[in-house]
């Protein structure tokens, strides 16, 4: 985490914050419904994500991480839903913060416009805290032990009979692509959130997103009855996981932001965690002449350590070569709404919905992109050939 208010920008620069940070009146009014805590004595840090306004503040019982979002971004039971998932995760094991209650019993915090949550600090380090998705591991070591820890996620959630969200912005779904007809389901969702339903340029770029994607669909389609549905991260990236050292060799101590967590599926979930991190898609709006680096030694330990833990069907893993394709979709779509709906921004609408939705979609169809994709296909093959050989 830096110490200054800036947040990470659309083009990975740090920028000023589109919301306030934390103060500590505001914190200690907050921390006054938490007495086991105590008052705030300071706030040690601020954090740089962008779509709320967090930091770790020190109390007489120890430091927390306080987070505040807006009512336009999340209520009360959109933060609720997060909240119940990580309650859940942690009941089975998995290592996720514990999300702290007032004396009234309360985790999420109504003062005035805002809402907060009083996270632990977990254990480990924040070794990538200033990191931005599409950024890669700093080792092919901690990206296998990402690829456990969001496996072990997996099996915890299945358990999870939480049934999907409802409309909310910034929360990565999977419903376009789930369905038989993806421009029936595209017009759902367009329709569902006012400021994208009669956005001339929303429209148009989803079309075109539609267009281009329509081969991957066709080649998921058959597989999507096999590979059912849980709740999932959806954002696994280097820094939403602490770290037991700064080493080489560190492993995952924890998961952290839940933000995005919906009901998708696991394929949805890993395929997220290969855009996130093996592909730097910043390298198309920073001007470069340089094209998106693609780090495949990352992706074979991502995938080597989740399946360690749980290994994919063999639908599952015909379906997370098309399923890369896909899974941008409905983020880059949540942004947008985000952008035009709560922050009035069309420049930087304009970058969710043409730059990532298209943008992304484009480049899948390109060399860079049929490479991966390949990679993904050429190893779902093999370990299917292992499979038949073994039986």
């Amino acid at each position: 985490m830096t110490t200054t208010a800036t947040t990470h920008g659309m083009d990975g620069t740090l920028v000023a914050p589109d919301w306030p940070p934390l103060t500590l009146d505001e914190v200690g009014a907050v921390l006054a419904r938490f007495p086991a805590l105590g008052p705030p004595a300071r706030i040690l840090s601020v954090s740089p994500r962008p779509f709320s306004a967090a930091g770790v503040v020190s109390t007489r019982h120890g430091a927390v991480f306080v987070k505040r979002h807006h009512r336009s971004v999340r209520d009360r039971e959109g933060l609720l839903e997060e909240h119940r998932f990580l309650a859940h995760l942690l009941a089975h094991g998995v290592r996720v913060p514990r999300v702290h209650a007032s004396a009234q019993g309360e985790t999420a915090i109504e003062l005035g416009d805002s809402l907060f949550e009083v996270h632990e600090i977990p254990e480990g380090i924040d070794l990538y805290a200033d990191a931005i998705s599409w950024t890669p591991f700093q080792t092919a070591a901690h990206a296998c032990s990402a690829g456990q820890a969001l496996a072990r996620l997996h099996l915890a959630s299945r358990s999870f009979a939480a049934p999907p969200r409802k409309s909310r912005p910034l929360v990565a779904s999977f419903s376009i692509f789930a369905s038989r007809d993806p421009i029936a389901a595209m017009a759902r969702y367009l329709a569902a959130r006012p400021s994208l339903a009669g956005h001339r340029g929303i429209r148009v770029c989803a079309a075109q997103a539609i267009d281009l994607l329509t081969p991957f669909h066709a080649e998921l389609a058959p597989l999507l009855p096999a590979i059912g549905s849980l709740w999932t991260h959806n954002d696994l990236h280097a820094s939403n996981l602490f770290w037991s050292n700064r080493s080489a060799g560190a492993h995952s101590t924890a998961i952290i932001d839940f933000g995005l967590a919906d009901r998708t599926c696991a394929v949805h979930d890993l395929a997220n965690a290969i855009e996130r991190n093996i592909v730097e898609w910043l390298a198309l709006v920073q001007g470069t002449k340089q094209p998106p680096a693609v780090h495949f030694d990352h992706l074979e330990a991502l995938l080597a350590g989740y399946e360690s833990i749980r290994p994919l069907s063999q639908q599952e893993a015909a379906a997370l070569a098309p399923m890369t394709a896909l899974c941008h979709v409905e983020f880059a779509l949540s942004e947008a709404d985000y952008f035009l709906g709560v922050l009035r921004s069309e420049e930087r609408a304009a970058m969710a919905y043409d730059g990532w939705l298209v943008g992304h979609a484009s480049w899948f169809l390109g060399e860079a992109g049929h490479k991966l994709l390949d990679a993904l296909r050429r190893r779902a093959k093999a370990r299917n050939a292992r499979g038949a050989a073994i039986q």
